[in-house]
């Protein structure tokens, strides 16, 4: 492609993009990365737009009821699930694997979850919860960062050297417990491991006592479309059974739902 082919595509590319709406997009996101309350003024801060422009995009979005105000700060409400929702009903993904997690859930009486990588981050797309308690607040729409879980992980394995690169020069790891790997050679190895295994495997990286084990799940063409993954405490489920039965059953999973999507 020529120089003047590249500048015209750009540009026509432009011409098709709402800007208004994703900045609007932009600023809904910020307060899934804060976690927390955010004025007008840490709105503009974070989003490097003028206050003027943040308070235009915030009244926006309480005005369809995406969040809503206090006084001092704005906070997300439920309609934001419709995002998220419209996601899951529009694919037919989390219908064939629900059964599956259901079925993971009660053989290794543990949490079970289906989970995307969207850029940086891992996404919860469907969780069935066991009994027994587990000190991590995950629910579907929850995002977390890759590097620092299992299911990540594993589905940036399936990326090529060079992708993988690419992410491992630019991602900005922070230490979530003692035992999270930041040091990005031996994430890299630790990636590589996945992909030459076909499973990773996470102990107490993210929350300390969590133990998570995971599997790709893959389409027809053999990509890496998804991951599931059993979550543990580390008191009751040691590192050999996560290895052992839990992993036998997820693989197992894992080539079930293969087959089923093959046969789509």
């Amino acid at each position: 492609m020529s120089e003047n082919e590249a500048t015209t595509m750009s540009q026509e590319q432009n011409r098709d993009h709402v800007q208004a709406l994703g900045r609007g997009l932009e600023v809904l996101k910020l307060f899934g990365r804060e976690r927390r309350p955010l004025s007008v003024t840490e709105v503009a801060t974070l989003a490097g737009i003028t206050r003027t422009a943040a308070r235009r995009f915030v009244l926006t979005l309480e005005y369809m009821g995406y969040l809503s105000y206090d006084g001092t700060a704005y906070t997300v409400r439920p309609a934001v699930l419709e995002v998220g929702d419209a996601y899951i009903l529009s694919s037919g993904l989390p219908d064939i694997v629900r059964p599956y997690l259901e079925r993971l859930a009660e053989q290794t009486q543990e949490t079970a979850s289906l989970t995307v990588l969207h850029r940086d981050k891992i996404f919860y797309v469907d969780r069935v919860q066991a009994d027994r308690v587990l000190t991590v607040e995950i629910v579907v729409g929850t995002s977390l960062p890759a590097y620092a879980v299992a299911t990540g992980r594993v589905l940036l394995s399936d990326r090529s050297d060079a992708a993988l690169d690419a992410y491992l020069a630019t991602v900005d790891t922070h230490s979530y417990t003692k035992a999270t790997t930041i040091d990005t050679t031996e994430l890299r190895a630790k990636i590589v491991d996945a992909r030459d295994k076909g499973w990773s495997l996470a102990d107490q990286e993210l929350t300390e006592g969590v133990r998570s084990i995971a599997v790709p799940v893959r389409d027809a063409e053999n990509h890496a479309i998804a991951a599931l993954n059993v979550s543990a405490q580390g008191t009751r489920v040691s590192l050999d059974h996560m290895r052992g039965s839990i992993l036998t059953a997820l693989q197992k999973a894992a080539t079930q739902i293969h087959e089923e999507l093959s046969a789509i």
